[in-house]
C-alpha cells in the first residue's frame, strides 16, 4: 500500500550554508489494511514519513510510493487527519465533512447522505447546522474524522489525530475510530509518542529514535476486537510497554 525505499529528508539553510537531517536512509512497508503505528520522540521525523506519503514534501535521496505511484499521483487514495481539526469556521459540521466530497465532484445529494450516515455514526447527530466554534472540542476531532473517513480512503495518514483532547474524550474518539475501521479495514499509518495509545491501536508498531533511525519493528500479538479497558492491565501488554519505554529512554540517555 505504501513504502519510502532509502529515503533522506534534508533541509538545507541558504543564508547559513548548513543543513539538518530530519531523516537519513530511511525504509518503511505499509500493506494493505494494516494498521501502523510510529511511535517517536518529538523531533524524530514521525511527521515527515506522513509528509512524504502525502506528497507534501519530497525526499532529498531515496524513492516514495502509494499503491505503487508517485504520492501526489495517488492523492485520490489517501486521507490525511492532523493533530488539530483543521474545520473550516465558516462551514457547517455538515459543510466541512462534505468538503472533501465536493471538491472531487461528488454530487450534492450522495455526499450528503455520505456525510449524514457517518455523523450519525459517530454520535454527531443534531450538530450537522452548527459551526465549530459552536462545537467542543471533541465534537470538532469527530467531525474531521468524519471528514477524512468520508473519502472512503484506500490509506488514512493521521498525525497524533487525538492528543488535544482530554483523557475520557480521547478514549471515545479511539473507540469510534476503530468502529470505523474495523468495518472498512482500510490501511493506516498512525503517529503517536503515546505507547500506551500505540499497543491499542496497532497491528504492527515501529519505535523511532533520532534521525529516523528504527529502535524496534514488532508484530503485536492482541486479537482483534480489542478491549482497551483491559488489555492495558495484562502482563503481555505491560512487558511490551515496559520494552518500549526502556529503548525510547535508553536512545534520549544517549542523544543527551
Amino acid at each position: 500500500m505504501a513504502r519510502l525505499d532509502g529515503v533522506t529528508v534534508r533541509f538545507d539553510n541558504a543564508a547559513t550554508g548548513s543543513s539538518t537531517t530530519v531523516l537519513e536512509d530511511f525504509s518503511l512497508q505499509c500493506d494493505a489494511g494494516e494498521f501502523l503505528v510510529i511511535v517517536g520522540r518529538s523531533g524524530c521525523g514521525k511527521t515527515s514519513v506522513l509528509n512524504l506519503l502525502a506528497g507534501l514534501l519530497d525526499p532529498s535521496v531515496g524513492n516514495v510510493q502509494v499503491k505503487g505511484k508517485p504520492p501526489r499521483a495517488a492523492r485520490h487514495h489517501l486521507g490525511y487527519m492532523f493533530a488539530r481539526d483543521a474545520l473550516v469556521p465558516s462551514r457547517t459540521a455538515m459543510g466541512n465533512v462534505e468538503i472533501g466530497l465536493e471538491v472531487r465532484g461528488v454530487g450534492r445529494a450522495e455526499r450528503r447522505a455520505r456525510a449524514q450516515k457517518l455523523m450519525d455514526q459517530l454520535g454527531l447527530s443534531g450538530a450537522e447546522a452548527r459551526y465549530p466554534w459552536q462545537l467542543s472540542q471533541g465534537m470538532r476531532q469527530r467531525v474531521a474524522l468524519a471528514r477524512t473517513w468520508a473519502l472512503d480512503p484506500d490509506l488514512i495518514l493521521m498525525d497524533e489525530p487525538f492528543a488535544a483532547l482530554d483523557a475520557q474524550t480521547r478514549e471515545s474518539a479511539r473507540v469510534q475510530f476503530l468502529n470505523l475501521w474495523e468495518r472498512r479495514r482500510s490501511s493506516v499509518i498512525f503517529v503517536t509518542h503515546d505507547l500506551t495509545e500505540a499497543l491499542l491501536l496497532g497491528d504492527r508498531v515501529i519505535l523511532m529514535g533520532p534521525g529516523g533511525s528504527i529502535l524496534e519493528n514488532i508484530v503485536l500479538p492482541f486479537k482483534r476486537p480489542r478491549n482497551s479497558s483491559e488489555l492495558p492491565y495484562t502482563d503481555e501488554f505491560r512487558v511490551l510497554e515496559r520494552k518500549f519505554h526502556a529503548l525510547l529512554a535508553d536512545k534520549q540517555d544517549q542523544v543527551n
